[in-house]
């Protein structure tokens, strides 16, 4: 079978990879500790499934229309606003499965072979897969550890040429943890607005914040046309394997994604928008409560890693990630991140799965328990020491 060229060019998240590979050990019978995985350990608040439960009795199980239930997008409405500040009709708003269809169809429907699109890097490897897909250029913006792991947006800039696009940001981010600054979006604003382009704004860590208050640059003079706010479930309500995002769209997109939609998956799960729309209007206790546990680890995981020679870990601000540095180690970070699997039982990833500029590094996720952090931090020192 002769498959299509574009094929070759789409990638994937390697931490399935990675996951798979830990799972045969684990059949092995070897214990592993899993940091790879990007999904919180939480289970989904109760009222949440009750409600999805409660759905499926009400026959919430037929199609409904495209963009989804005018009840969720009327709520998303007005979570936007609460959140963002940003006052927008529910039309503008449509829902998927996951926020990965929104990336992949505002790609498809912006670009275009001899196109250029900019994307963080290191970054959520779907950004550049998908710019690859179409046949466009993707343009990384090195992401500096001395900047926190923020963007030189003076680098950004340098970088914009006639056929530039679109620009992504991701913040608070994976797989660094990092948060933009709002100095950082007026001026990614400036750039976007001088040179009209387009940003998407990929938002789905935004109350999984530890210090400050989460910034849009949707919000900013000018924006909120050009942007497309990406959010969803997944990170915030513990949602991941329910598969629902949603986006803020701009008035010209909001049709050609609605068919993308119509053509590839219908309408997302009726039940399971209800579910969403619960989670929206019901307690947010249990968010407050997931958001205080992983700071907690995650002020345990980077005193860990820091107190282990040869190693440095900068303190995220959001997110549950950390991208220590291991570049005065003798191993590259993917040989690194082998040796802690097979030899010490614990599962990381590469920073170079994540981009050319996240060589030396490895990335770890705290959503874990605090007695899996401390024997998987003594594990790591222990296997570093015999390097």
């Amino acid at each position: 079978m002769k498959l299509a060229q574009g094929i070759s060019r789409l990638g994937t998240e390697t931490a399935f990879a990675v996951l798979a590979r830990a799972r045969a050990l684990e059949a092995q019978g070897k214990d592993i500790i899993h940091l790879e995985i990007g999904e919180p350990d939480f289970d989904t608040p109760p009222h949440i499934s009750q409600e999805a439960a409660q759905a499926l009795k009400q026959g919430y199980t037929h199609y409904c229309p495209s963009p989804g239930l005018e009840e969720l997008r009327a709520e998303v409405a007005r979570e936007i606003e609460r959140t963002r500040g940003i006052t927008v009709a529910p039309g503008r708003i449509v829902i998927t499965p996951g926020a990965k269809p929104i990336l992949f169809f505002a790609v498809l429907a912006l670009l275009e072979p001899g196109d250029e699109a900019m994307y963080p890097d290191p970054g959520f490897p779907i950004y550049q897969s998908m710019i690859n897909f179409v046949g466009a250029t993707p343009v990384p913006n090195p992401l500096h550890e001395e900047l926190e792991f923020g963007l030189d947006v003076r680098e950004l800039r340098a970088k914009v040429t006639p056929r530039t696009k679109f620009i992504i940001i991701n913040s608070p981010h994976n797989p660094t943890g990092s948060v933009l600054k709002e100095s950082d979006l007026e001026q990614i604003a400036e750039v976007a607005i001088e040179n009209d382009l387009v940003v998407l704004a990929d938002e789905v860590y935004s109350h999984i914040l530890y210090e400050g208050e989460h910034h849009s640059i949707a919000s900013l003079p000018g924006m909120l046309e050009r942007t497309i706010l990406v959010d969803g479930f997944s990170k915030t309500y513990a949602m991941t394997g329910w598969r629902l995002g949603y986006a803020v769209l701009p008035p010209e997109l909001v049709e050609p994604i609605t068919r993308l939609i119509a053509n590839s998956f219908s309408c997302t799960a009726p039940f399971i928008q209800r579910a969403g729309l619960r989670a929206l209007t019901g307690e947010q206790d249990s968010v407050a409560a997931m958001v205080g546990e992983l700071q907690e680890r995650r002020d345990l995981i980077v005193d860990g890693l820091n107190a282990v020679p040869g190693i440095s870990c900068v303190r995220p601000r959001g997110a549950f990630y950390v991208f220590p540095n291991v570049k005065a180690l003798p191993l590259d970070c993917r040989r690194l991140a082998d040796y802690l699997l097979q030899e010490a039982g614990v599962a990381v990833l590469p920073g170079t799965d994540f981009g050319a500029q996240g060589e030396g590094y490895l990335r770890l996720s705290y959503a874990n328990s605090k007695e899996n952090l401390r024997r998987a931090l003594e594990r790591i020192r222990k296997a570093v020491a015999s390097l």
